[in-house]
C-alpha cells in the first residue's frame, strides 16, 4: 500500500493505492465514521487483480475538512470523487460502503461515463431509503440517530470519555470484536484530528433525506426517477445482521438498476468488509469475472 497527498479542485485529499497501476482501477469509498485506511484488508485481497483507489473522503481521516456545511453537499462529495477518477482515463469499478455508498451511486447516476461497474456493501440508493425513512416504521426507528447527529455541538458529546458515544453509535448492537487494539487506536486519532468530527457529522447535516418520527408517516413528492437510474451492472453486497440499514431500505432497488445482482453474506452485519474481508474480497471477484 502506498499512501500520499493529490490535489483534487484544487484541494489536498489523501489516497491510498494497492495494486499496480496498469491493472483494472477499483474506486473504494469508505463511510461514517471511517476513512480510507478502512479498506485495507479488502484491497490487500482485490489487489492481485485491481489498482485499489481508497480516498479518505472530503471531511475525513487526512483530507480536506472545510468549515460549513454547505460545503457537504452531495454534488461536492461527488465531484470530489468524479476529480479524482478523470485522470484515469476510462472507466473505473466504484465500490462503497455506508455514506460511500451514497457517493458511488451519485457517480453511477450522473457521471455514468466514469463508472463502468457498481459494487454497494451495505448501503443505500437514496429513493428506497428515503421511502424507508419516511414511512414511519422499522427503519425510521433505526435512524432516529439521523436527527440526533443533525443537533448543533453533537460533535462535544460525541468526543466526551474517549469517543464513548461515538463507539456506542459505530455498534448499535453489531459486533465490533474487530475494533481494538493498534485498530482502535489508529480509529481514534483520525478521530482526534481537528475539526475532522464536525466535518464528519455535516455530511448529516448536510443531506436532504428526511427522518419521519416513529409511527408518524411523513408524505414524500414524486421523485425523478429517470435521473436517478443505475444503467450499469450493479452488486450488492449485504451482511444480514445489519441493525443500522434494515432490508426494506433495498425494496424495490431493480426498479433503480435493471442490472442487480443481490449477494448476501450471512453471519455479520453492517461491518462486513471488517467482519468478512476475504469473503467481501471473493464475491466481488466471482462477480467481475
Amino acid at each position: 500500500m502506498q499512501g500520499s497527498f493529490e490535489t483534487l479542485k484544487g484541494q489536498p485529499f489523501y489516497v491510498r493505492r494497492w495494486g499496480d497501476p496498469n491493472l483494472p482501477p477499483l474506486l473504494m469509498l469508505h463511510g461514517f465514521p471511517e476513512y480510507g485506511g478502512a479498506w485495507q484488508q479488502v484491497a490487500q485481497r482485490l489487489s492481485q487483480r485491481f489498482h485499489c483507489i481508497a480516498p479518505d473522503q472530503r471531511g475525513f481521516g487526512q483530507s480536506w475538512a472545510p468549515k460549513g456545511v454547505e460545503n457537504y453537499a452531495a454534488a461536492e462529495l461527488v465531484g470530489d470523487m468524479a476529480a479524482l477518477i478523470s485522470p484515469q482515463n476510462r472507466p473505473v469499478t466504484v465500490f462503497g460502503h455506508d455514506w460511500g455508498a451514497a457517493i458511488a451511486y451519485g457517480l453511477a447516476m450522473f457521471h455514468p461515463q466514469l463508472v463502468d461497474r457498481l459494487i454497494i456493501a451495505n448501503g443505500v440508493h437514496p429513493v428506497p431509503f428515503q421511502r424507508a425513512l419516511a414511512a414511519g416504521g422499522a427503519q425510521t426507528v433505526a435512524s432516529q440517530y439521523i436527527t440526533w447527529l443533525r443537533q448543533p455541538d453533537v460533535e462535544a458529546e460525541l468526543s466526551a470519555n474517549g469517543f464513548e458515544k461515538l463507539q456506542k453509535l459505530f455498534a448499535t448492537h453489531m459486533d465490533m470484536s474487530w475494533l481494538s487494539g493498534a485498530l482502535l487506536r489508529a480509529y481514534k486519532a483520525e478521530w482526534s484530528r481537528p475539526g475532522r468530527l464536525e466535518a464528519m457529522v455535516n455530511w448529516y447535516r448536510a443531506s436532504p433525506l428526511r427522518v419521519a418520527s416513529p409511527g408518524q408517516p411523513i408524505a414524500m413528492p414524486p421523485l425523478p426517477v429517470e435521473r436517478l437510474m443505475v444503467r450499469q451492472p450493479h452488486l450488492l453486497l449485504w451482511g444480514d445482521g445489519d441493525t443500522a440499514l434494515l432490508p426494506e431500505t433495498t425494496q424495490g432497488l431493480e426498479d433503480f438498476a435493471p442490472d442487480l445482482t443481490r449477494v448476501t453474506l450471512a453471519g455479520c452485519d453492517h461491518w462486513l468488509h471488517h467482519q468478512q474481508p476475504g469473503d467481501v474480497a471473493q464475491a466481488i471477484l466471482d462477480w467481475h469475472a
